[in-house]
């Protein structure tokens, strides 16, 4: 089962950043109390992806720097809208909305903890 984590300086800032992007419900798993370890529930996740969210063990990445590990990027319904909640709610531009004939409209954005994260809306009617 894929299982992907969010590392945060700021655990309950980033669940509300990623609450309000993604529409994720978070609960703390028990027994990691001391990491504030949170599992993700939500839209496109389930039996096939899973996701955790924790506290960062150490100082967060520089901002605005080179990727510091993997991006995910999650399949939205409108990604330029998702990409100006994104910017209005404390993240920052990573790589602006931008369309890949065949493949659809992508954009990325840094969350305030360091991390990049991205959003595709896919093509439509172009194959």
């Amino acid at each position: 089962m894929p299982h992907f984590e969010i590392h945060a300086t700021d655990p309950a800032r980033a669940r509300r950043f990623y609450s309000g992007l993604f529409g994720w419900a978070f609960d703390p798993m028990p027994g990691a109390e001391e990491v504030d370890y949170q599992l993700i529930s939500g839209p496109n996740l389930g039996a096939e992806l899973t996701g955790g969210m924790m506290k960062r063990m150490g100082a967060a990445p520089a901002p605005h720097g080179p990727v510091r590990g993997c991006t995910l990027t999650f399949e939205v319904a409108d990604t330029d809208e998702r990409y100006a909640w994104a910017l209005d709610n404390g993240g920052a531009e990573a790589l602006p909305p931008m369309d890949y004939p065949g493949i659809g409209r992508a954009a990325y954005v840094e969350d305030g903890e360091g991390n990049i994260v991205g959003f595709i809306t896919p093509a439509t009617g172009e194959n």
